[in-house]
């Protein structure tokens, strides 16, 4: 059985997520039903980030079995034409039959956009955050994290993870054009990890909240400690590496 592997951009605006749920359209829904129209066999896709509503993504990858050869290099173009625009498969590849998109994966980055200023034609992919912030500051909270952490005062309430230390490897302030972009990189994430960081360490940049007072809410271990979560729509799933 062929495993293929795909690599995919989409726009998470008008979806419940990545992964299915009762209350929506996900995307690997949607990917597994131009599958199934493309290949005329029911498929069931592995993401390798399990991003949330109204996130977007420019390099997610996912793997799938399928009982016969195919056409690799007329796929993506065959699944595009199939579903919808605000979705697209960028690559395709058969791999190696063991290869799991979300156990394999070494590490993800990620980013998240804030625009200082009004926009309209990118008012779906970033926080329009009208507020000066203090860019050392957020800067100073980022560098704080690098390393080995306990992420569970930035982690979700109602996960059942158990397991909430992370390995960060990149963790980073920048400005691009108008934008403010934040920049992260780690082994793993927990659900709604990134959002909190940034609400978090935007309180900090506008002066709700004091610089001193992020170690310590780093070390509490208390989501009711951190900020608030930023809006979906500024986090980019930017890549995966294996």
């Amino acid at each position: 059985m062929p495993n293929i592997k795909l690599k995919i951009e989409y726009e998470g605006t008008e979806y419940v997520g990545w992964q299915y749920q009762i209350n929506g359209r996900s995307i690997q829904e949607e990917v597994e039903k131009a599958i199934k129209q493309i290949l005329q066999t029911d498929v069931r896709i592995i993401g390798g980030g399990r991003t949330d509503a109204g996130v977007h993504a420019r390099g997610q990858i996912a793997n799938f079995f399928v009982e016969r050869e195919i056409d690799i290099k007329t796929l993506p173009r065959s699944l595009n034409a199939v579903m919808p625009h605000s979705i697209i498969v960028l690559e395709a590849s058969e791999v190696e039959p063991g290869f799991n998109a979300r156990h394999d994966a070494k590490s993800r980055s990620y980013s998240y956009i804030i625009s200082p200023e009004p926009t309209a034609i990118k008012r779906n992919f970033c926080w329009q955050l009208f507020q000066k912030l203090d860019v050392e500051l957020t800067q100073k909270c980022a560098k704080q994290i690098l390393g080995i952490h306990s992420f569970k005062s930035f982690c979700r309430t109602e996960t059942d993870n158990h397991e909430y230390r992370c390995d960060v490897l990149e963790s980073e302030w920048i400005r691009k054009e108008r934008m403010l972009v934040y920049k992260i990189t780690a082994n793993r994430f927990l659900y709604g990890m990134v959002r909190a960081l940034v609400g978090t360490m935007v309180n900090i940049g506008r002066g709700h909240t004091v610089y001193e007072d992020f170690q310590k809410i780093l070390e509490s271990n208390d989501r009711s400690s951190a900020g608030m979560s930023a809006p979906a729509k500024g986090l980019f799933l930017e890549q995966i590496t294996y």
